[in-house]
């Protein structure tokens, strides 16, 4: 005869804890699993930009980029030419502002520092008597690998282009920043300022035009705003491929 099968109390209670403890076990896994696939944030390739120059506007700035394109930028300085430096009622003038690269500038850059191999050795020229332009700075880290050095002037060709391209964003960045604020409060000054960017970008001296197309296309869409004035940031729009 069969006997029919029954667990005690005591025998289905840690059948339960069992189970529980492998569901527990196998979450615990697939978790650490999908974490381990998850960069840390300091795994990240991240190259740093900054300038320190007093006197100019503005005075001290900062780009920092990821090789996923996110981007954040900062600046510092006079709110305006005319405020004078040393005067207590100087008013200083602060701007952030995240932005995201295009792809082949982002690749630019990121090639250009393995060139300089990620400034791991002083990229600065010893050369005497050359002007001052601004104490510069480049660091560059990621999970293997770091480097910083620190410069006026560099003669490493791969440098001298990672900084010229990164002070050509600086300039589509502030471009930026005197546009939001002639957005706000000044808008009859709109005009001179998108007529000069488009002179400095015919110059091929901005770069990366794309990063502020946001505030282009404010100004595009603001119907208080002249047609002349927004067809020039149209143009700048359409030259800098934003769609």
């Amino acid at each position: 005869m069969l006997r029919s099968f029954m667990l005690r109390p005591f025998q289905f209670s840690s059948l339960l804890i069992f189970a529980g403890a492998f569901v527990g076990t196998l979450v615990s896994a697939l978790f650490a699993c999908a974490q381990s696939q998850i960069p840390a944030a300091d795994a990240i390739p991240t190259l740093t930009f900054t300038l320190d120059f007093p006197g100019s506007q503005p005075e001290h700035y900062s780009i920092r980029i990821l090789s996923t394109g996110a981007a954040h930028y900062r600046s510092n300085g006079r709110l305006s030419d005319e405020s004078s430096a040393d005067s207590a009622s100087a008013t200083i003038d602060n701007f952030d502002f995240d932005f995201t690269l295009a792809p082949e500038t982002r690749q630019k850059i990121f090639d250009l520092a393995a060139k300089a191999g990620y400034f791991k050795k002083d990229v600065a020229s010893r050369h005497k008597g050359m002007a001052f332009t601004g104490e510069k700075k480049l660091t560059y880290k990621d999970g293997q690998r770091s480097g910083e050095s620190t410069y006026n002037y560099t003669t490493i060709p791969a440098v001298e282009e990672l900084t010229s391209l990164l002070q050509n964003i600086e300039a589509t960045l502030e471009f930026g920043h005197r546009l939001q604020y002639d957005h706000h409060y000044q808008k009859l000054a709109l005009d001179e300022e998108l007529k000069h960017m488009e002179e400095i970008a015919h110059d091929n001296e901005l770069a990366d035009v794309r990063a502020i197309q946001p505030i282009l296309e404010q100004i595009v869409a603001d119907p208080s705003i002249i047609n002349m004035t927004r067809a020039r940031a149209q143009r700048l729009l359409e030259g800098s491929g934003a769609h």
